[in-house]
């Protein structure tokens, strides 16, 4: 299901991807990945790679151009969503 926002920094176009219940869990393991011009996926290193945020927090994630955000149901662990920006799916 493609989206479309517009926020200052981050991707103007991004792919959102739900995967088996989608956003019903409360709390949110949360990995970003920056996908490299050769076809790497690699974490993002700011030293910080695992976050825990609530669901609201991760409806307002927005991916950078070239970055693939994972949130990760915490109770809920088959359940989430995988945002990407425009450069990261091709």
């Amino acid at each position: 299901m493609p989206t479309v926002q517009t926020h200052p920094g981050n991707a103007s176009t991004f792919l959102t991807h739900l995967f088996g219940q989608g956003l019903d869990d409360d709390r949110y393991v949360v990995e970003r990945f920056r996908s490299m011009a050769d076809g790497d996926i690699r974490p993002l290193s700011n030293g910080v790679s695992r976050t825990n945020v609530s669901r609201q927090a991760v409806r307002k994630m927005r991916p950078a151009r070239d970055e693939i955000i994972v949130a990760t149901g915490i109770s809920l662990r088959n359940s989430g969503v995988q945002y990407w920006g425009w450069m990261a799916t091709g």
